[in-house]
C-alpha cells in the first residue's frame, strides 16, 4: 500500500533492493520528506535541475504518485540522513505489443564521493526488476556514449541513436 509520504509502495522492490546495498545504506522508493534529505542536490550531480523549491518539489511529487507510472528510486545513506543515488523507472503504455508496456530509465545518478559502492548498477537490476514487476516487455534507456560501456555491465544493449527536439525557450538552457 502507497503511503501518502511515499512515491509508489516499496514492497514492489524485489530481492536486489534487500541484498545490494551496504548495512547502513536502504533502497527505497522516494518519499516526501526526501527533498529534505537532498534530493534535489544529488539529481544536481546529473544535469542541470534549477531553483525547485519545497512546495514545487511537493506538487510534482503528488502529481507522479497520481500517475501511478513514476517509479523513483533512491538509497539513503542512514548514517547521514542523504540520498545518495538514485533512479527513474516510466512506465509507458502502448497500443504496440498487444497493449504492452515500456519501462523507461531515466535519471540516473550517484553523488559524488558515493562512486565506486555499485549503487549505479544496484539501481539499474533494481528498475529491471521493477519493469518485469509492473508488465513491461522490454525497459530503455538515452545515454551519452561515454556511459555505453556502463550500461553494457548492466545488461543492457546497444540498440540505436537517440534523436531530441527542445521546445524554444525548454528548461534544458537553463
Amino acid at each position: 500500500m502507497v503511503s501518502s509520504n511515499s512515491l509508489f509502495d516499496s514492497s514492489l522492490l524485489g530481492p536486489t533492493s534487500h541484498s545490494s546495498v551496504p548495512a547502513n545504506h536502504t533502497m527505497r522508493s522516494l518519499e516526501l520528506t526526501d527533498y529534505r534529505k537532498g534530493y534535489i542536490e544529488c539529481l544536481a550531480n546529473l544535469t542541470v535541475v534549477g531553483e525547485v523549491s519545497e512546495q514545487m518539489f511537493a506538487e510534482s511529487f503528488e502529481d507522479m504518485q497520481r500517475a501511478g507510472c513514476y517509479f523513483i528510486v533512491v538509497i539513503e545513506d542512514l548514517e547521514v540522513a542523504k540520498i545518495v543515488a538514485t533512479a527513474t523507472l516510466v512506465v509507458e503504455q502502448k497500443f504496440i505489443r498487444n497493449c504492452g508496456r515500456v519501462g523507461h530509465i531515466e535519471d540516473v545518478v550517484v553523488a559524488k564521493g558515493q562512486q565506486g559502492k555499485r549503487f549505479g548498477f544496484t539501481l539499474i537490476k533494481q528498475l529491471q526488476e521493477l519493469a518485469a514487476v509492473t508488465g513491461c516487455y522490454k525497459s530503455i534507456l538515452d545515454c551519452s556514449l561515454d556511459n555505453v560501456p556502463f550500461y553494457e555491465k548492466c545488461g543492457l544493449e546497444n540498440k540505436g541513436i537517440q534523436m531530441a527536439a527542445y521546445a524554444p525557450g525548454a528548461a534544458h538552457k537553463l
